[in-house]
């Protein structure tokens, strides 16, 4: 899987910061989580046709999550998208997608499948499977309904060749039985699965943005290779960050250390801060591998 951080701040956008916006690529899949304000031309930047795009996810419907939504859907339409393109988001984003539809003068000849999510704080489900990977909503605490995001490989089996080196193989149409996990037999010698396979463990990235923090949000992200989370404020705002129903940097590093993550990257800053140095070194207070977001950052995960 690669992540591109295609927007690292909140409600303003800044100079050096565009609204929110994190593309997962996974094979031919290219699926976007959250549509802020000018992620068209982060996308052209980052050198990524939006037309490749096949599924949005949405967080909530606050417009810096998802004011780049109808710019997108009609640039789509204007290169002639056939495809279908699937949006997801909370209960009521089919009302919201038409509207944004009609609200402008275009015409789109491409379908847009609306897949709503109902779901209590708390709680999590999977929305999407794939031979590949699956993609799961998250209940999250952010005034009217919002959602968080995981998507997992799949676990997959993987030829341990110093094994089958012992019967002579290496290359070879077999190999593909066993990792479908089905035993063999080469030249008269048969090859157990649990003796000439191990089992490679799926990446998961989740993605935890906005919500306020309460007991059991580590839960729906436990065992995050990458966890992509909000930093809002610094823990002197702590009270600002109740009121908004954000996450302060310490607490995005506490979620990371009770869910077992291994890797927290922050994001979504406020644009007080021009520095976020800060809020780094608050979450490594709580959590040790911690990086902030920068617009354009892209990590791949082997």
């Amino acid at each position: 899987m690669k992540v591109l951080f295609l927007g690292t701040s909140c409600m303003f956008p800044t100079r050096d910061r565009s609204q929110p916006a994190v593309l997962v690529i996974r094979g031919g899949d290219y699926l976007l989580f959250d549509c802020g304000e000018g992620v068209q031309r982060q996308l052209r930047i980052a050198g990524v046709s939006p037309m490749k795009i096949n599924r949005v996810f949405i967080t909530h419907w606050h417009g810096d999550h998802s004011l780049g939504l109808p710019g997108m859907i009609q640039s789509m339409a204007g290169n002639k998208r056939q495809s279908m393109l699937h949006v997801y988001g909370p209960e009521g984003s089919e009302r919201r997608v038409l509207s944004l539809i009609s609200a402008f003068d275009f015409g789109k000849d491409y379908d847009i499948k609306v897949h709503e999510i109902k779901l209590r704080p708390g709680r999590k489900k999977v929305v999407l499977k794939t031979k590949d990977f699956t993609v799961s909503a998250l209940g999250l605490k952010h005034g009217r309904m919002t959602l968080g995001y995981s998507v997992k490989e799949r676990d997959s089996l993987r030829i341990n060749l110093d094994y089958t080196k012992k019967f002579g193989l290496t290359r070879h149409p077999l190999l593909g039985e066993l990792q479908k996990g089905r035993d063999i037999t080469y030249k008269g010698r048969k090859i157990k699965v649990k003796d000439a396979t191990y089992l490679k463990k799926g990446k998961k990235v989740s993605y935890l943005t906005d919500t306020l923090y309460f007991k059991g949000v580590e839960e729906l992200v436990m065992d995050s290779d990458l966890l992509i989370c909000e930093a809002t404020y610094d823990s002197g705002m702590e009270v600002k960050a109740v009121d908004y129903e954000h996450l302060t940097a310490r607490q995005a590093g506490l979620i990371a250390r009770d869910s077992n993550s291994r890797k927290l990257v922050l994001t979504h800053f406020s644009q007080r801060y021009d520095n976020v140095k800060q809020l780094i070194r608050e979450a490594g207070r709580e959590f040790k591998e911690v990086v902030g977001a920068e617009d354009f950052l892209m990590l791949v995960l082997r």
